[in-house]
């Protein structure tokens, strides 16, 4: 009896949470590898690379799915997401968006690096003569306009969780979703049509660069919200406990901001002759 009550003791006399021992993380590490070894070895024509990539493609998804359920379990069901481990999650989310800030920050500096003081071999001019940009008021106003509008429906419903609004959570996140999809497909549709490519002078680098990151972005923060609605559909979130959607709230609105500087400077300034 003193034994258990020394185990309870020990237990519980501090508020973090000390995660079991995973296999996810070292699988998750050997699928990232073999798909970016995988798609190295396709890239140079290497038999089998292709195979290797999707094995760690497929390996990298399964990882996913079971982390975020473990996750999900140890927040909802076991309860081990406390007050202490929702602060350190919080400060986690903000470093992560940091780092991204700081990933975009390059793709900016090497735009305006080259928009400034263009080189004799652009002609001296940005963008270069050969280059022609693309409409600034056509799909690049379009999907400003779509984006924004989903920065305001995840907004509507995160403060529908607060006050316990199910039904208008899961509408603003329906409409989230639909806004989200329809800007990655106008975004496909915008390449394809696009008078340039990637091989383009530094022009066509910083673009595809730029916004194709920014488009993967996109696709991953829709699919946090997709797990959002549906962990919102099985009432994992109360009004108080719901750090797993605020997160992906956070993620969206980081999107939302680096497209507005995006569609400024590269569409509507670097778009200037």
């Amino acid at each position: 009896m003193k034994n258990k009550i020394r185990f309870k003791y020990l237990k519980t006399k501090h508020s973090w949470h000390l995660v079991d021992p995973s296999p996810w993380p070292l699988l998750a590490s050997l699928g990232a590898f073999f798909m970016t070894s995988g798609t190295v070895l396709y890239m140079n024509k290497f038999l089998g690379g292709g195979q290797l990539a999707l094995i760690g493609f497929f390996v990298l998804l399964y990882v996913m799915y079971t982390w975020w359920r473990d996750i999900i379990r140890e927040a909802t069901f076991e309860e081990q997401h406390t007050v202490s481990v929702q602060r350190g999650l919080r400060l986690g989310m903000i470093l992560f968006i940091v780092s991204e800030v700081m990933f975009f920050f390059a793709f900016f500096w090497a735009f305006f690096h080259s928009s400034l003081s263009p080189t004799y071999n652009l002609g001296g001019v940005w963008p270069p003569e050969a280059i022609q940009t693309i409409q600034t008021s056509g799909i690049p106003l379009t999907n400003t306009f779509f984006l924004l509008s989903s920065g305001a429906t995840v907004t509507w419903a995160h403060h529908a969780i607060i006050v316990r609004a199910k039904k208008q959570a899961i509408v603003g996140l329906l409409f989230t979703i639909f806004l989200a999809t329809i800007f990655t497909l106008l975004q496909g549709m915008e390449y394809v049509e696009a008078p340039f490519n990637i091989n383009d002078s530094v022009f066509g680098s910083c673009f595809y660069m730029a916004t194709g990151f920014h488009g993967f972005h996109v696709f991953v923060g829709t699919c946090c919200l997709i797990v959002s609605l549906l962990r919102i559909v099985y009432n994992h979130f109360t009004s108080t406990h719901h750090f797993g959607f605020e997160s992906a709230a956070w993620y969206w609105h980081f999107v939302d901001v680096v497209w507005l500087f995006l569609f400024i400077t590269v569409y509507w300034w670097g778009g200037i002759h």
